[in-house]
């Protein structure tokens, strides 16, 4: 299949795929993302993630394998099983979380998981208590760090936010810029609602992860992660009673990166 011609203007590669002589690699970055959006306004998460995969360079997906994670998982698997999947194990996580990661990528037959730690969280967290002092601190120890890490290997990258999640997520597009990284975020179901994740789930008979049905519409690290009620936002439960609503994975150099910003 031949790349989208949208997509090899928009990078400035020619028909035969390879960058053009001299281009800047990262070059106008927020322009061709925001004419990457404007071309797929109206397209679905698959054709999203088919151009992702197909045209925008190394891409992996990073995913939590958390309450919603297998229906993005799923289709991304349609598209190539082999295709890179980051699982960062904070070493805090439920043990329910592991078990559901290995039961998901046995089930969907996917074939290129990578799981990745902090290096130097024995030294910097020797008794595990950094999450009570100071959160921001433990997220970015154990989970920016070892991500962006891994991500400097790659072009770009999947995730499976979604408007309807949280107020900082809101206005959340299919393609974001992170400039100061040269890597385009892809969000293929940033319009998806709820309802849309639950439905695809049953009809395409996706496991459940163990703790949605114990009132965890969100699921994180354990010591951070608490039940929410029906009527609460599903992020509610993530570092409860906390100004904090996002683990630092969605920052770069410390600022939350918003669809059109260029810092």
């Amino acid at each position: 299949m031949q790349p989208d011609p949208r997509l090899l203007l928009l990078h400035n590669i020619p028909a035969g795929g390879s960058p053009a002589s001299g281009a800047a690699p990262h070059a106008n970055l927020v322009p061709h993302v925001a004419a990457l959006n404007k071309a797929y306004r109206h397209h679905s998460a698959t054709d999203v993630i088919r151009a992702a995969l197909r045209d925008l360079g190394h891409i992996a997906l990073v995913s939590s394998f958390g309450a919603e994670s297998v229906a993005l998982l799923h289709l991304v698997s349609m598209q190539d099983r082999a295709a890179p999947v980051v699982f960062i194990d904070t070493e805090m996580l439920f043990t329910q979380t592991l078990v559901y990661q290995q039961e998901v990528a046995e089930k969907l037959g996917l074939r290129n998981v990578r799981i990745i730690r902090a290096a130097n969280a024995g030294t910097a967290d020797p008794d595990g208590t950094l999450h009570k002092t100071d959160p921001d601190a433990c997220c970015a120890l154990r989970k920016t760090a070892p991500l962006d890490q891994v991500l400097a290997e790659y072009d770009g990258w999947i995730t499976g936010r979604k408007r309807f999640q949280s107020g900082q997520r809101a206005t959340l597009e299919f393609f974001e810029a992170e400039p100061d990284t040269g890597r385009i975020k892809v969000n293929p179901l940033a319009h998806w609602t709820s309802q849309d994740v639950q439905t695809y789930m049953i009809e395409n008979r996706l496991p459940r992860h163990p703790l949605v049905a114990q009132g965890y519409p969100s699921i994180g690290c354990a010591p951070c992660t608490s039940p929410a009620a029906p009527d609460e936002n599903p992020r509610a439960g993530r570092w409860r009673d906390q100004t904090k609503d996002e683990c630092g994975i969605h920052f770069v150099n410390g600022k939350m990166m918003r669809t059109g910003e260029t810092t």
